[in-house]
C-alpha cells in the first residue's frame, strides 16, 4: 500500500495534519533539483478574537515537483482542525 496516498492527523491541542511526501523523502525520489518547497506562517481568523492566541502562529509547508509543472507532491500543516484542512 501507498501510505503517501493517506492523510494522516494527529489530535493535540495544536493539531498537526500530512499527506505525501516529506521534504527529505521528495528530494530522494525526485531529485533536489526538482523539488521547491514553500512555507507560510498566518494567524487562523478564529484566534483574532482570543487574547490567549494573540502572539501564536499556525504553518503550513507545500512541496511541489517542479518537473511535473509544478504537482504538489506533499501538504503539512500544523495548526487548528488540521484533520479538516488535511
Amino acid at each position: 500500500m501507498n501510505y503517501n496516498l493517506v492523510a494522516t492527523t494527529v489530535f493535540t491541542p495544536l493539531e498537526y495534519g500530512a499527506i505525501g511526501y516529506s521534504e527529505e523523502d521528495a528530494e530522494q525520489k525526485f531529485g533536489k533539483e526538482n523539488i521547491k518547497v514553500y512555507h507560510s506562517s498566518f494567524k487562523p481568523l478564529e484566534w483574532n478574537y482570543n487574547e490567549e492566541h494573540m502572539a501564536d502562529s499556525c504553518y503550513a509547508k507545500l512541496i511541489v515537483n517542479t518537473a511535473d509543472k509544478d504537482r504538489v507532491i506533499g501538504f503539512h500543516y500544523c495548526g487548528p482542525h488540521a484533520g479538516e484542512v488535511t
